[in-house]
């Protein structure tokens, strides 16, 4: 008896099933490669190797924040503290090598501990205290801020760490900017982590059914925890980065990044209303962030206009990829 293999031709990838369809699905991968094209052809200086790197340079803190924020924001919850954390990290890492003899690694790792500190009481108190994350998280804002501002006395601290430099600051390897690899190695592994592991699956299931995730036999509760720890963990080692290509840390450092690291995961496809998205998308979503800031810049478009510009397509872009 002879088996027949089907050979039907698929326009579109498996679960994509007409146009709109494919439209929706890839839309920001569509956006971000006609930005390319569009800049590429305006500004002759857009589409260099120099460029490019400058554009990985410029969305490092964006997009290692933003594989942590796609993490809470599948579980339905938000996190609008990163910027302050992203501060009050950066700070304390240059104060802990100031004052214990330039320990580098020292100063790195309590830097991605006030991450995880401020993370977890960030989860804690949303579900432990039935808190709406927004609240949470904007209250930590401020009182991060704050901390970062008093305890410096509002000055910038420097930082000689040669040491230091080399591993989170301007340097390159093989001829890439090592702020260019942290963002891929945090991509890679934040992709492992959410689609390859049952740490990830469990963020899919809390976000887009926690009744029926608990019913599982999921701790949601702590899979909520655990979100807000990472993407506090990956706001403090963002902030390794700035400050070493920076060479000092600023306490008013950051304000505003929340709204960045929130446009680009939102821009990746994730939803706000939890259980859905992806690690790449996110990680489009910054380089359409980046790309806009790094065109608009080098076509000489006045900062005023360029954030209403980028207003603007960030709102078309996330009302055309909407899924109906």
């Amino acid at each position: 008896m002879n088996s027949k293999k089907s050979t039907k031709f698929r326009l579109f990838p498996s679960g994509v099933k007409s146009a709109p369809d494919f439209f929706r699905g890839y839309f920001v991968y569509l956006a971000l490669t006609a930005l390319i094209i569009f800049f590429s052809l305006a500004s002759p200086y857009f589409l260099t190797a120099q460029n490019l790197f400058n554009i990985g340079r410029q969305t490092t803190a964006v997009s290692i924040i933003a594989v942590g924020m796609t993490f809470v924001i599948i579980n339905a919850q938000i996190d609008l503290s990163v910027g302050s954390v992203f501060a009050l990290s950066g700070m304390t890492s240059a104060l802990v090598m100031q004052y214990v003899n330039n320990f580098w690694l020292l100063g790195a790792l309590a830097a991605i501990a006030v991450g995880v500190v401020i993370g977890f009481i960030n989860g804690w108190v949303t579900v432990k205290l039935g808190v709406p994350s927004f609240l949470v998280t904007l209250g930590t804002l401020g009182i991060a801020r704050g901390i970062a501002l008093i305890i410096t006395d509002t000055k910038p601290v420097l930082i000689s760490n040669p040491a230091y430099f080399q591993l989170f600051g301007d340097s390159s390897f093989l001829g890439i900017p090592i702020a260019v690899i942290w963002t891929l190695v945090i991509v890679i592994a934040g992709f492992i982590v959410l689609h390859k592991t049952t740490f990830g699956l469990r963020v899919f299931a809390t976000g887009g059914n926690p009744q029926a995730a608990r019913f599982t036999g999921i701790n949601t509760h702590r899979t909520i925890i655990a979100s807000f720890m990472i993407v506090g963990a990956l706001a403090g080692l963002a902030s390794l980065q700035f400050t070493a290509i920076a060479r000092a840390a600023r306490p008013d450092l950051a304000a505003g990044l929340e709204l960045d690291v929130i446009a680009a995961v939102i821009l990746g496809g994730v939803s706000l209303f939890g259980g859905r998205g992806t690690i790449v998308g996110a990680l489009a979503g910054s380089l359409i962030i980046g790309v806009m800031n790094n065109g608009l810049v080098l076509l000489g478009v006045s900062s005023s206009f360029q954030e209403i510009i980028k207003g603007i397509i960030i709102i078309a872009a996330v009302s055309l990829g909407k899924k109906k």
